[in-house]
Parts: C-alpha cells; sequence; structure tokens
C-alpha cells in the first residue's frame, strides 16, 4: 500500500475525508487541514475537489526546538535525495495547519534548515527554491506540513493541485475575479487575445473583465449592471437577458463558457451540460454555490460521465479554489 498525506483547508477536512473514501482509500488519521491515507500500489495520486496538496509516502517527525526540528528536516532531506541525481532547482515548502503560531514557527525552521542543508549537501542546497511547481505533477523536492508545534510531516515527492491566491486588480469590478484567475491555472490556459467569451450571469462582470484584459471579445449575459473594469469596455457586449435562455448564434462555438451564478447548483449543471451537448464552447470555467446541497455529492454528480459533464470532456478538473467560500470550481476542455 501507498501512503499520503492530502492537505486542505480546516473547514474542507470532513469533505475530502469522504471524498478519500469514495475511492477506496482507507483513512488512517484527520486532523485540523489534513488527513493521512492509504490506497493501492501502482495507482497515481487522486485528484480530488477539496485537496490542496498531496505528500507522497510522507515521514512523521517531532523534536523540541526549531533547531532540532530544522536538524530532523536536513536529515530527511539528505536521505530523500540519497539516490537522485540533482542537476536543477528543485522546490521547497513549508505549510502550517491553522494551529496558533505555526506559520511563523515555520518560517524560522525553514531558515534554520537551508543553514544546516548547506552544510551537509552544499550544492543541493543551494539549487534550492523557494517556489511553487507546475501543479498536477508528482515533484521531487521537499514538502514540510506541520501539524502541531513540534511535529511535523516531510516527503520528497508531493503533488500541488493548482489552488493558490491570486494578486487582486483595482479595476476588477468584484472579488469574483480572483476566482477566474485561479481557475486558468487549474485548467494550464487561458483566455488569448481575439478569443470569444460568453459569460453567463456577468454582473457586476469580473470574469468578463478577467477575459477582457487578455483581449478576448466577451458577450456578458446579464440583466444587471456591469461595473468597474467591465461598464464600456469596448471589448465587453453587455447582452441584457436571461442566463438561462440565452442561446448564441446559430452555427456558432465560443472558445470560451464562463459561468459564475448564485444559483441552485443542480439547475446550473443542466444549463452547462445543454452548452455541452450543443457543442456550442470549446472550454469552460463554471462555478457552483453549493450552500446547503452536499457538495461531495455535487462534485461527484459533477464528474459523472452520463449524468454530469466527465463524457463530453477531454479535460475536466473540480476544485474547491482558494478564493472559494462554500462553492466548487470546475474548468473543462470539450471533446474535439
Amino acid at each position: 500500500m501507498q501512503h499520503a498525506l492530502h492537505i486542505c483547508k480546516p473547514e474542507n477536512g470532513e469533505f475530502l475525508r469522504r471524498e478519500l473514501e469514495l475511492r477506496g482509500h482507507a483513512v488512517t488519521r484527520r486532523g485540523d487541514g489534513f488527513a493521512l491515507a492509504s490506497f493501492p500500489d501502482g495507482q497515481p495520486p487522486p485528484e480530488l475537489a477539496f485537496a490542496t496538496a498531496t505528500l507522497l509516502e510522507p515521514a512523521e517527525l517531532a523534536a523540541p526546538s526549531v533547531n532540532a526540528i530544522a536538524g530532523a528536516a536536513a536529515d530527511f532531506t539528505v536521505t530523500s535525495f540519497k539516490d537522485f541525481r540533482v542537476d536543477a532547482p528543485w522546490p521547497f515548502i513549508f505549510e502550517t495547519g491553522p494551529g496558533e503560531g505555526l506559520p511563523g514557527r515555520a518560517k524560522s525552521v525553514a531558515e534554520e534548515w537551508r543553514k544546516r542543508l548547506s552544510g551537509k549537501m552544499s550544492r543541493v542546497s543551494k539549487l534550492a527554491v523557494d517556489e511553487p511547481p507546475p501543479p498536477m505533477q508528482v515533484t521531487r523536492g521537499l514538502f514540510v506540513f506541520f501539524t502541531e508545534f513540534n511535529r511535523f510531516h516531510a516527503a520528497g515527492r508531493f503533488v500541488l493541485w493548482g489552488q493558490r491566491r491570486m494578486r487582486d486588480d483595482s479595476l476588477a469590478p468584484s472579488r469574483s475575479y480572483l476566482k477566474a484567475e485561479e481557475a486558468y491555472g487549474i485548467l494550464g490556459r487561458e483566455p488569448h487575445s481575439g478569443e470569444r467569451v460568453v459569460d453567463l450571469g456577468a454582473a457586476p462582470g469580473g470574469w468578463s473583465y478577467s477575459a477582457a484584459k487578455r483581449g478576448a471579445h466577451v458577450a456578458a449575459v446579464d440583466n444587471g449592471p456591469l461595473k468597474g473594469g467591465a461598464a464600456d469596455n469596448p471589448l465587453i457586449q453587455h447582452l441584457r437577458v436571461d442566463a438561462f435562455t440565452y442561446a448564441p448564434p446559430a452555427g456558432s462555438r465560443t472558445d470560451w463558457l464562463f459561468c459564475d451564478m448564485i444559483e441552485n447548483p443542480y439547475r446550473v449543471l443542466e444549463l452547462i451540460r445543454g452548452w455541452l451537448e450543443h457543442g456550442w464552447c470549446r472550454r469552460f470555467v463554471v462555478n457552483f454555490k453549493y450552500g446547503h446541497v452536499d457538495p461531495v455529492a455535487l462534485a461527484e454528480k459533477v464528474r459523472d460521465p452520463h449524468a454530469g459533464l466527465g463524457g463530453y470532456c477531454r479535460v475536466l478538473r473540480v476544485r474547491c479554489l482558494h478564493h472559494d467560500r462554500e462553492e466548487i470550481t470546475v474548468v473543462g476542455e470539450v471533446k474535439e
């Protein structure tokens, strides 16, 4: 059996546990912001809606002081790289659960760890970079996750699932702009200059503005007003019609479909299924507000190849983003 530590937002711990168990993974321990689980050998780490990172074969270590923790982390790093030739920059990440004082503890340990590693592996330590690697792939490096003040997990292989804090824009009409910006990284592609976008339920225009600032032409579909950088934007055509009844011109196919509406998520799902069934878009970014709806069941329904979107897509990713609050965001590329 393989073992993994999955990190999540603290409020999503129960959702993460249920997702893992639905995939046949045995959850052996849970804490604030993480779940330890085992799964069969030979399987890749699963893509989960509520995990932000997965540490593969983590070691749990404890020590009574910053120096002792840093020393243990340095020793683990040396062992992890023993049979691996390092010729390029490699990432290190120190993260924590929500415990009081943990971020400061992790920062102090990381600084001391670099000094300790330099004394043990000078050439390798010079190649260490404090930058996140590309998401959705197994990465060699070091990931340290503090669960308590003097206890942490360390792994030499890990996967980031793409969630990250985005920088705001003063012209963005709303906070929802940040979700669109973050979602592009999950899909691995963003709107390009000259591409066509339909934004259903666009007002006040955060997602429309996000596409237009990249040079895309946007049809912003909403009876409500656009604001900020979306108002009177020459690349944004405001269509004051209902998003649930709007249909694109006959024979047309848009490059992107956006949808971020405060509506029953299952009603939104049926709307998006209709767009995919008609072949009206090539890619999509959709936000589902789950509120009182079971979010795990919703994520599974979205993935379903028959009742959801899975059967239409070459790529389909379901995530609770860093900027999501009681929401999941779905990105996809439609089969040609």
